[in-house]
């Protein structure tokens, strides 16, 4: 009796304590909190940050450009790279998948080395060292340079590889089994029994690629652009460096956003709508 009565008091004054503490730690967080907004609040001079970062004229002089020009070629960059990727990573990762080592070797060397190598490095290496070292130049597609197009989906592909291999492995072996005792040969198998369910499985992770990709587009402006061929951060920042104004970066944000919004919630659903197929 003498020792649970005494551990009992030691226990309630631990947990007193400890509400305590937590109850300090709670009203010094809420002090901060109240600090910093009252600093944000009054400290800026909002007019000047109005002028620099909303300025409505600037932004009502970047249409229709940013439209017609900048998010058109971005949309272009980004469609024809992501389909070329995705061609690239179901290769790689049916070839990783061979049994044939040589093929291995082949695919884990090209996803290794372009999922390295940072992706302005290899825009570099495909768009602008290449094209001056072997004395060509890439063909345009719809008004835009493939350079760019073809560094892109190498580096997209390399990603691609792995989240293909990981879809079609997560197809169940007895499918597959089934599939061949029905005398099906292995091509057949592969392409209509695994590739569909597989690629309901990867649609998620392709779509997140798919806006990573739509990003990643910004890093083409250091191969050198014409006026008709930027995409939107190289419009956004050379418009803004015509007056040292924010506004048309901010603007170009926006039109990032109004793109790249839709297919995150896009994602959402797809991921909703598989755990309940499951």
């Amino acid at each position: 009796m003498t020792v649970a009565g005494s551990v009992e008091p030691e226990l309630y004054r631990s947990g007193r304590r400890k509400r305590s503490r937590r109850r300090r730690f709670n009203l010094i967080a809420a002090l901060v909190g109240v600090a910093v907004a009252v600093t944000v609040v009054v400290a800026p001079d909002w007019g000047l940050l109005a002028e620099k970062y909303a300025d409505l004229d600037r932004a009502r002089d970047l249409f229709p450009d940013i439209v017609t020009t900048a998010t058109k070629n971005t949309l272009v960059y980004t469609t024809f790279s992501f389909i070329g990727g995705l061609l690239l990573g179901v290769s790689a990762a049916l070839l990783r998948m061979s049994s044939l080592r040589a093929y291995r070797w082949i695919a884990a060397v090209y996803i290794e080395v372009f999922r390295g190598l940072p992706a302005l490095l290899t825009i570099v290496l495909v768009g602008l060292i290449t094209p001056v070292a072997l004395q060509f130049q890439f063909p345009e597609i719809l008004g835009v340079p493939t350079g760019g197009i073809v560094a892109l989906s190498l580096v997209a592909g390399a990603y691609l590889a792995e989240t293909v291999r990981a879809g079609i492995e997560a197809v169940p072996k007895g499918q597959i089994e089934a599939a061949r005792s029905l005398g099906m040969t292995h091509t057949t198998t592969l392409w209509r029994v695994v590739m569909p369910q597989a690629i309901r499985i990867i649609v998620p992770p392709l779509t997140n690629e798919l806006v990573l990709l739509l990003k990643d587009t910004s890093l083409l402006a250091v191969l050198g652009v014409t006026i008709a061929t930027k995409e939107l951060t190289q419009f956004g920042q050379d418009a803004a460096n015509q007056g040292y104004n924010a506004t048309p970066l901010l603007a170009a944000g926006l039109m990032y956003l109004m793109v790249t919004i839709p297919l995150t919630r896009l994602v959402a659903y797809l991921e909703r709508r598989n755990k309940v197929m499951r």
